[in-house]
């Protein structure tokens, strides 16, 4: 076991894990940080998505320990006094039904949306590949990015 230096939220912490303990357990089992979901475990679903440096990745899969130089976001430090707009746009949508997968999908589509601000359908539909919904909601995923996307412009 080590200790290292993360910084989660804006919030710098020290943790101690083994070297090889995934991100997603170290926010979840160390910094009580629960709103990250463990679905795979091998990087696959999405539920554990984070902003690593502004980028959307999966914490199941990255190490905890070779980040201490990152600036991690997850779910819960995505708003700050009011939501996000994409959290906006998924409330005011109702896109969940059980709610599992929406916090990575919403932490890959607020990702996304920093860097296409201006997404057709097609463009959200590929960004959004690859985060699964055991709901089906995918319909009205694609609409909250879209209207996301309009929050933001």
């Amino acid at each position: 076991m080590a200790n290292f230096n993360l910084k989660v939220n804006g919030k710098k912490s020290t943790v101690t894990a083994d070297d090889d303990t995934p991100l997603l357990w170290v926010l979840r089992d160390e910094l009580n940080l629960v709103g990250t979901k463990f679905g795979c475990g091998i990087g696959q679903c999405g539920a554990c998505t984070v902003h690593v440096d502004g980028v959307a990745m999966r914490s199941c899969s990255i190490p905890a320990s070779r980040l201490e130089d990152s600036e991690i976001t997850t779910i819960e430090g995505l708003a700050n006094e009011n939501l996000n707009p994409v959290q906006e746009a998924w409330k005011e949508l109702d896109v969940p039904q059980c709610g599992y997968c929406q916090a990575g999908q919403i932490m890959t589509a607020t990702s996304f949306l920093k860097q296409n601000p201006n997404p057709d359908n097609e463009t959200i539909r590929n960004a959004m590949n690859g985060n699964l919904c055991r709901c089906a909601s995918y319909n009205r995923i694609e609409k909250a990015v879209a209207l996301a996307a309009k929050k933001l412009s």
